[in-house]
């Protein structure tokens, strides 16, 4: 495929004016447009040759929108780099995505820390994976707030390592803690179990059980944790799609363990099927919890979570919702995380 690229002579991408966005491919031919907004792989988007060499698509996208999207060919399976825009993420399967906020939405400033790092610190651990599906022993990363020594609750979070580096989630609570937002609060950063990641995030037993046997006694060891026997619902858990599904159950659960839960873009509908966990919200005994969920506009679980929003609302549970204008992916989950932190660890 020809591209003819000259930096100088040409805007960068994308134009935004209003709500409308085109992008630009210069070449002999272009690829397809692949993005959030219009389902990545499978549904390849063709662009339109606007003049000699020029080829764009245009579409219209909220104020408060962020889209990543890349060029890709269909035929050949292939991406190809956007030589008009430089910015990129990783995707988390293997690639990179460029990406673009509109006029009314930003990154979160908290990622950004002094000069001197985190202000708290990071200690790694391994535990043995007794309860879990596979492997031999699970990679545990301990948050350790900067505190005077005064007791915290601890937020136990999924998919760990994906919150730690793509997320910030260390930065941003530090960040949250140093400005008196939240109160000091400690995370365990729990490894999943890759392949078996479904599995075990699908409202897993075993799962729960880990996390009760073992990382709370790792973390109580490591950490000046509350006490939750004499502070019920002291402790807080999170995820993101099923590691979402899996924090509303496990404080569903366990919730004079877990008394907060965060989840982003949660999957609480499998194969067009209620989960188990949408089921305990409509049939079981409210308990004492508080829950914080998110979605972005363009997320393809949006229907399931406003689904699960109205049933919290008919059951009457201490929750909120909010929709932010991003879809599934991290850099939204990061953004949007910070009111879910504040409402349910606000002091």
């Amino acid at each position: 495929m020809a591209i003819d690229v000259t930096m100088s002579s040409m805007s960068l991408n994308p134009i935004i004016h209003d709500n409308s966005v085109t992008i630009t491919w210069r070449g002999e031919n272009a690829p397809c447009f692949i993005s959030d907004l219009h389902g990545w792989e499978q549904n390849p988007q063709s662009l339109t040759e606007t003049q000699q060499g020029v080829w764009t698509i245009s579409f219209d996208l909220p104020p408060n929108a962020y889209l990543e999207y890349a060029f890709y060919d269909p035929q050949a399976k292939k991406r190809f780099f956007d030589p008009l825009n430089k910015k990129s993420v990783y995707n988390g399967v293997g690639g990179y995505n460029h990406f673009f906020y509109m006029p009314q939405a930003q990154p979160t400033p908290l990622t950004n820390l002094p000069a001197s790092g985190l202000r708290g610190k990071i200690t790694r651990h391994a535990l043995p994976a007794q309860y879990v599906t596979v492997g031999r022993e699970r990679r545990v990363s301990l948050y350790h707030p900067p505190t005077t020594g005064e007791p915290v609750p601890l937020l136990v979070v999924y998919d760990g390592p994906d919150y730690l580096r793509r997320g910030k989630l260390a930065a941003i609570v530090d960040n949250l803690i140093a400005a008196k937002r939240i109160r000091p609060l400690a995370i365990a950063f729990l490894q999943n179990g890759g392949a078996a990641r479904m599995v075990e995030y699908g409202q897993a037993e075993p799962t729960l059980s880990f996390v009760i046997g073992q990382v709370l006694p790792l973390a109580s060891r490591e950490l000046n944790l509350l006490d939750f026997e004499n502070q019920p619902g002291a402790h807080g858990v999170m995820g993101a799609s099923m590691g979402g599904l899996m924090s509303v159950f496990t404080a569903l659960k366990a919730p004079e363990v877990f008394g907060k839960a965060v989840s982003q873009a949660g999957a609480f509908e499998l194969w067009e099927r209620e989960t188990t966990t949408m089921q305990m919200v409509r049939h079981f005994p409210k308990p004492n919890v508080k829950l914080w969920l998110d979605c972005g506009s363009m997320d393809f679980l949006l229907a399931s979570n406003r689904k699960m929003a109205a049933l919290l609302a008919e059951k009457r549970y201490d929750f909120t919702y909010r929709e932010n204008g991003g879809a599934h992916n991290y850099t939204t989950w990061r953004d949007a995380c910070v009111e879910g932190l504040e409402r349910l660890f606000g002091d």
